[in-house]
Formats: structure tokens, sequence, C-alpha cells
């Protein structure tokens, strides 16, 4: 999972760096299957329980597994999530950014600051003795110290012999409550945070969420590994 870590990470960064108004997202994933292939790696996503694409993408108010399309073209000051999972050797690896299409406002850096900023301190709660719970916790106070909102229909999960494990881990949660975490397990931990409230709705395809009340997501996830003394995030250049 380390080395298969580090080939994800890379093939992510190299799709987010390529993010530039003009683009479309069907390009993106057209991209991620040629770097597949690169790297010898197999897309987690495509065919998993029927989905059709290698990436999830969420241009501005989309939220979570928005389908790649050539419809879809990138303009100057959205914003993009992209999430990616990938087999290698049978282990599953699972991670996702979020970037500006060229230059955003200052409410979209902040959202995205502060999205990344809430997946770090809940990664930082992956120690042996800790709880789900907590994880969740340390995720939703920094939402709500930048006064945004966790989504809460969606979880983090376990990730490694398959793509979707026990435990769930919420973007919030009571300290000390929840799955009790143990040293080797891998986890995929996700802030999924919106600018708005947290509530979503699905559109006509059944993959595909939105926000409410129109305003912008963002997600940032690293699959990590539980440690003793201190978490290691093995999807990392």
């Amino acid at each position: 999972m380390r080395k298969g870590g580090k080939i994800l990470a890379e093939i992510l960064h190299e799709i987010a760096a390529s993010v530039s108004p003009g683009m479309t997202t069907g390009e993106l994933d057209r991209m991620a299957a040629a770097l597949c292939k690169k790297h010898d790696v197999k897309p987690a996503f495509l065919g998993y329980q029927d989905y059709p694409a290698i990436l999830c993408v969420g241009v501005d108010d989309v939220a979570i597994h928005g389908i790649p399309s050539d419809e879809e073209i990138l303009i100057e000051g959205q914003t993009i999530s992209i999430d990616m999972g990938i087999i290698f050797k049978d282990m599953y690896l699972d991670h996702a950014v979020t970037v500006g299409v060229g230059t955003i406002d200052e409410e979209g850096e902040k959202l995205l600051h502060s999205t990344e900023l809430a997946m770090k301190a809940g990664i930082a709660q992956a120690v042996a003795g800790k709880h789900t719970g907590d994880i969740g916790y340390a995720i939703e106070q920094v939402a709500l110290l930048a006064g945004l909102s966790v989504i809460t229909a969606m979880t983090g999960h376990g990730v490694g012999r398959k793509l979707h494990e026990e435990p769930s881990i919420p973007c919030f949660g009571e300290r000390g409550k929840g799955f009790r975490l143990v040293a080797g397990m891998t986890v995929a931990i996700e802030a999924m945070i919106n600018e708005g409230t947290g509530d979503l709705e699905f559109l006509s395809d059944g993959w595909t969420t939105v926000t409410q009340d129109g305003m912008r997501s963002a997600i940032f996830e690293h699959t990590v590994l539980v440690g003793d003394k201190s978490p290691e995030i093995l999807t990392i250049r």
C-alpha cells in the first residue's frame, strides 16, 4: 500500500496540475486512464457498483461522485474536486484534492485551505486508541471555526482489501466515541466541506450530488495508516 499510495499521489498530482480553463472533465478522466496504464495500476472506481468513470469530479456546487463529461468545460474561477482510487497488487488506495481553475476568489481559497486543514486535523487523530469520533470531531471543528459546514450524508471509510471497508468515518463526531482505532489499520480520511449548509441532493444520474443551496463544496482525502504513536499518510509523493 505504501508503493501504491505513492503511485496514486503522483497520478493525482499530475492530473490536478493540468487543470486549466477550457479543458473538459472528460479530458481529465482520459488522462487518468493513460496514467493508470503508464504506472500499471487498475482504476478502482470504474465499474464499481456500475460507476461509469475513473475519476469522481466536483465542479463548484457538485459535492460527491460527479461523473466526468466532455460536455463539462472548465471555466476560470471555478473550483474542482478530483477523487481517484487505484488497485495496486490487489490493494486499494483512495485520494482526493480540490483545486482552482485558474485564479479563484478569496472565498474559494478559504474553502480549499480550510478543507485541507480539516483533513490534516482528522489525520492527526489516526492513532491507536483513538476513535472515529475523534477524527470526525477534529474535522468538524476546523470547518465550524471557518464558518463552513461538513457533509453528513457521506463518510470516510476503511480501505485496503476492498475499496470500502469498516469503519465508517464521518466528518463529525464526539471525542472518545465510535470505532476504536488499532495500529495497522488503513483508512481513507475525507474532509468533505461546503460553503453553505451541509445538505446535499442527488441528481437523476443516481451518482452526482450537489449542494442544496448551490454553494461550493470541496474534498480532501488521504489513505492513512493508523500508527501506535503517529499516523502515516500513504497517498503522498
